[in-house]
C-alpha cells in the first residue's frame, strides 16, 4: 500500500504531477515484481519530498502570480479611471472656456447695445431741443411781426387826416382846425428833409435806438413821402447793427412787402439773408441770397451775395467728416 506522502503526490499540481506521471510506471513495476528493497524505498521517499517542495514552491509562485495579476488588473482599472477623469476634466475645461468666451461676447454686445440706446436717446433729446428752439424763434418772429403790423396799422390810422365836420351853427370844429394847421406846418419840405437827415445822422453816430425812433416818427408823420421806404430800410439797419437779427429780419420783411419797388429792395434781401445765416438758419439765408441773385443779377448786392454763398460753402466743406 502507498503511504500518506505517496498518496499526496497525486494531488500536487504543476511540476509535481509531471514527476508522478514519470515515476508511476516504476512504482507499479516495483510493487508488481515485489523486488523493491529498502534503499529503493528511501530513494522513493526523497523523490516524494522533492516533489512536495517543488509543489509548494509552485503553489507560492502561482499565488504570487495571482497577486500580481490582481494588482495589474487593479492598476489598469485605476489607469483607465484616471484617463477617463482626465478626459472629462479636459472637456469640462474646454466647455468652461467656451462659456467664458460666450459670456465675454454677451457682455460686449450688451455694452454696445446700451451705448447705442443712450446715443439714440441723446440724439432725440438734441433734436427735441433744436425743434423747441426753432419753434420759439418762429413764435418770436410772429410776435414781433404782429407787433409791427399793429404798429403800422396804428400809424396809418393816426396819419389819416380827420374830415372837417360842420357844427349845427355851420362852423368847423376848433380842435380839428388846430390839428390841420399842425399837419400843414409839418408838411413843409424843409421839415421833412431835416427830420430825415436828423435820423440818418443819429444812425451814422451809432445812436441806433435814437435813429430808429426818429425814422419811425418820420414814417408816421410822412407815410407817403418818397423817403419813407428808405426810412424803413434804416430802421432795419439799426436792428442789424445792434445784432438783433430777428428784429432786423422782420423790419426788412416790412420793407419788401410794403415797398416792393423800392431801390432798397436788393439791399434788404442781402441783409435779410445774412441775418438768417447769422442766427444759424443757413438754409433760409441761402434761399434769400439766391433769390437776390436771380432778381438783381447785375447789382453790387448780388455780387456780395455770391461771395457770401461761396464763403459759406467753403466753411461747410472744411468741416471734419464732410465729403468734398
Amino acid at each position: 500500500m502507498l503511504g500518506k506522502e505517496q498518496a499526496g503526490t497525486f494531488c500536487c499540481p504543476g511540476k509535481g504531477r509531471q514527476v508522478v506521471r514519470r515515476f508511476l510506471p516504476l512504482f507499479l513495476l516495483l510493487f508488481v515484481s515485489a523486488c523493491a528493497t529498502s534503499g529503493d524505498f528511501e530513494l522513493l521517499r526523497q523523490d516524494v519530498n522533492n516533489l512536495k517542495r517543488e509543489s509548494f514552491e509552485t503553489k507560492k509562485e502561482i499565488d504570487s502570480l495571482k497577486e500580481k495579476t490582481v494588482g495589474t488588473v487593479k492598476e489598469d482599472s485605476f489607469t483607465a479611471v484616471r484617463e477617463s477623469q482626465a478626459e472629462i476634466s479636459s472637456r469640462l475645461s474646454e466647455i468652461a472656456q467656451g462659456l467664458q468666451e460666450l459670456r465675454g461676447r454677451f457682455e460686449e454686445n450688451k455694452y454696445f447695445f446700451e451705448k447705442t440706446l443712450k446715443d439714440s436717446a441723446s440724439e432725440r433729446e438734441l433734436l427735441k431741443s433744436q425743434i423747441t428752439g426753432i419753434e420759439n424763434q418762429i413764435k418770436t418772429f410772429k410776435d414781433k411781426f404782429a407787433a409791427i403790423e399793429s404798429q403800422m396799422k396804428a400809424q396809418e390810422l393816426s396819419n389819416e387826416q380827420p374830415v372837417s365836420a360842420k357844427t349845427d351853427s355851420g362852423q368847423t370844429d376848433k380842435s380839428e382846425q388846430k390839428q390841420d394847421k399842425v399837419i400843414a406846418k409839418k408838411d413843409t419840405p424843409d421839415d421833412k428833409t431835416k427830420a430825415y437827415e436828423s435820423a440818418y445822422q443819429a444812425f451814422k453816430d451809432k445812436k441806433y435806438k435814437e435813429a430808429r425812433e426818429k425814422f419811425e416818427a418820420f414814417i408816421k408823420d410822412y407815410p407817403k413821402n418818397e423817403l419813407t421806404d428808405n426810412a424803413q430800410f434804416w430802421i432795419a439797419e439799426t436792428y442789424y447793427s445792434e445784432k438783433d437779427y430777428e428784429g432786423a429780419i422782420l423790419a426788412y420783411e416790412t420793407l419788401l412787402k410794403k415797398y416792393p419797388e423800392s431801390e432798397k429792395t436788393s439791399g434788404a434781401l442781402l441783409k435779410q439773408g445774412l441775418a438768417f445765416i447769422d442766427i444759424g438758419d443757413k438754409k433760409t439765408g441761402r434761399i434769400i441770397l439766391q433769390k437776390l441773385i436771380e432778381k438783381f443779377p447785375d447789382s453790387k448786392d448780388a455780387e456780395l451775395a455770391k461771395k457770401k454763398l461761396a464763403e459759406t460753402d467753403n466753411k461747410e466743406n472744411k468741416k471734419p467728416g464732410k465729403k468734398k
